[in-house]
C-alpha cells in the first residue's frame, strides 16, 4: 500500500486519519506542526535521507508554520514537490493562497468526512483509466 503523511495540530484529527489509513493497509507518518513535517520529510540537509510519502494531507492552519508556507517550501525541492497534498481548510478563503500551488491535488473542508477523505486517497493512488 502507500505512504501518507498526515500533518495537523489537531491530535484527534491526526489519531482519527493514522486509524482510517492504517485500517485500509496503509503506512502513516505524523507530524502536528509544519516545522516537524519539513524535517520528517528531509527538506532540511541534515535529513536529506528521510521516507519520502505518496500523498501529504495537510491542514491549512497551524502553529509554527501553517500549511501554505509547507506547501511552498515541499515546492522548492525537487525531491518533495511532486507530492500531491490535500489540503484540509476550516476556512474556505485560504484556497485562494494554494491558487499557484502545483501540488495541492484537492481540497477537503474541516469538519469532513473521514470516508469521504479514504475515497478521495484511494482515488488519487488507483485512478481509474
Amino acid at each position: 500500500m502507500a505512504r501518507i503523511m498526515v500533518v495537523d495540530d489537531e491530535r484527534d484529527v491526526v489519531t482519527l486519519i493514522k486509524f482510517l489509513l492504517e485500517k485500509e493497509g496503509h503506512e502513516v507518518m505524523t507530524a502536528y506542526n509544519g516545522v516537524d513535517a519539513l524535517a520528517a520529510l528531509g527538506v532540511d540537509p541534515e535529513h536529506a535521507e528521510a521516507l519520502i510519502p505518496d500523498i501529504i494531507v495537510l491542514d491549512v492552519m497551524m502553529p509554527q508554520m501553517d500549511g501554505y508556507t509547507v506547501s511552498a517550501k515541499l515546492a522548492e525541492k525537487p525531491r518533495t514537490r511532486g507530492i500531491p497534498l490535500i489540503v484540509l481548510t476550516a476556512k474556505g478563503e485560504t484556497r485562494d493562497l494554494f491558487e499557484l500551488s502545483p501540488n495541492v491535488a484537492a481540497y477537503i473542508d474541516k469538519p469532513f468526512d473521514p470516508k469521504k477523505l479514504r475515497d478521495l486517497i484511494a482515488g488519487m493512488l488507483n485512478p481509474r483509466k
